[in-house]
């Protein structure tokens, strides 16, 4: 049941973005910033972690959770640091989200012939 049920609500919050970019003249960049901004706000006022306890990873993987992740790490850098948590909890927490897709990406590249759009 866990699977279904982060299949259905990741597929749901796919099909929101969608929309949004079907309905609206927003461009993809602002929306992958608006979707990690409400995911940041969404954790900042305790709303997100109940979501991802009943959705698993249908709420832990999409740029919302990315989000809820960089707003755990300012958290918990600010408990630790102080004000200066503020500027390198997000990096912390992030990090190894952004190194992976780096370098799969990078290792995707090189095992495939990607061309430039014409």
């Amino acid at each position: 049941m866990d699977y279904v049920k982060a299949f259905l609500v990741g597929g749901i919050i796919c099909a929101l973005v969608q929309i949004l970019m079907e309905k609206t003249k927003l461009l993809p960049g602002r929306i992958m910033v608006l979707l990690v901004v409400s995911g940041a706000v969404l954790s900042a006022v305790g709303l997100y972690e109940p979501f991802v306890e009943f959705a698993g990873a249908g709420a832990s993987v999409p740029l919302l959770g990315f989000g809820n992740v960089l707003m755990k790490g300012v958290k918990e850098a600010v408990d630790k640091e102080g004000f200066l948590g503020l500027f390198q909890g997000g990096f912390k927490a992030g990090a190894v989200g952004c190194s992976a897709a780096l370098i799969f990406g990078y290792i995707a590249s090189l095992l495939t012939s990607s061309k430039m759009k014409k």
